[in-house]
């Protein structure tokens, strides 16, 4: 007797008549040469309209006044480098010590922020915690609901934080969409290794500290870049519960040189003798307000994938 071997039915000959089917789906079959171009330069448009404003604020920024002058405003095509206006900026005032407070408030407010948000992500992710289910309830709630400004506006002023530093942290110390991203990652995480860890007598901090958070780098990077960023960026907070300008942060200075075109209290006697343009200065100041962001992006962007997908989708 002749064995017959049944085929599988994704082997099995198509039918006269009738096209075979695909061996994979359409999404995953080699782009031809004009998709590869057009795809090519699709993301060379892209990557030049993004680019081209930032040459033209870094150019503008490192050009003499009399550059300036010729070219009318910003300039495109650089004739002459000089740090005048950088040398100026640092060399103390207010531009100086804005920068300095940015970078106090960015560091601070990233620590608390990431301590409060792992530490809820954590007890979160453990089911078996007491009241989780009710507590990530109400931090959902919050993510479509809010008092608004004005009762926003008075519990701070209540609490006396109008006018210190406090005020522009613990605002918006904590993002629920970062703790729910966090906590998506954590429960990814073997309960067999957790389980384990509690044989051998670790409690929960060092559980955390010492097994998830290690596991949990990539995670931990996009969070604290989210964190980070968003303290560097922040200017509204400032505006209004800060009314000393003294304590203002670089982004509101920043805001004030764009709105009065003017330079600030501080820079000498570069811009009265006509060495350096005032729009050099908001150029500069720009630069600087962009510069950590474009310094740290890269050392992140390998995490991104890791991090944000896996934790969403578990989450």
């Amino acid at each position: 007797m002749t064995a017959v071997i049944d085929k599988p039915v994704h082997e099995s000959v198509a039918a006269p008549g009738r096209w075979a089917a695909p061996p994979r789906p359409v999404w995953e079959e080699e782009p031809s040469k004009a998709g590869l171009a057009g795809k090519g330069l699709v993301l060379t448009l892209a990557c030049l309209g993004i680019l081209f404003p930032l040459w033209i604020v870094v150019v503008t920024s490192l050009s003499s006044r009399k550059t300036i002058d010729e070219a009318g405003g910003l300039v495109m095509v650089p004739k002459g480098i000089t740090f005048i206006a950088y040398k100026e900026l640092l060399s103390g005032g207010q531009v100086t010590r804005a920068a300095s407070i940015s970078v106090l408030i960015t560091l601070v407010g990233t620590l608390f922020s990431m301590t409060v948000s792992v530490l809820c992500a954590y007890g979160l992710s453990r089911t078996g915690s007491l009241g989780h289910r009710w507590i990530l309830m109400i931090l959902l709630a919050t993510m479509f609901f809010s008092a608004g400004l004005i009762p926003t506006y008075l519990l701070v002023q209540s609490l006396g934080l109008t006018d210190t530093y406090l005020a522009l942290i613990l605002p918006s110390a904590i993002s629920v969409f970062n703790i729910l991203v966090l906590r998506g990652f954590f429960m990814g995480i073997s309960q067999e290794l957790i389980d384990s860890a509690r044989i051998d007598g670790a409690g929960d901090f060092r559980i955390l500290w010492q097994i998830v958070m290690p596991l949990s780098r990539a995670v931990l990077a996009v969070i604290t870049l989210f964190y980070a960023v968003g303290y560097w960026s922040a200017w509204f907070n400032a505006s209004l519960y800060l009314n000393d300008q003294d304590m203002m942060p670089l982004q509101n200075v920043m805001i004030q040189l764009v709105q009065k075109q003017q330079a600030p209290v501080g820079l000498g006697q570069a811009i009265r003798t006509g060495q350096l343009s005032g729009l050099a200065v908001q150029m500069a100041v720009m630069v600087m307000a962009l510069l950590p962001v474009a310094v740290l992006s890269p050392f992140v962007q390998r995490h991104f994938r890791k991090g944000m997908l896996t934790g969403a989708v578990k989450g």
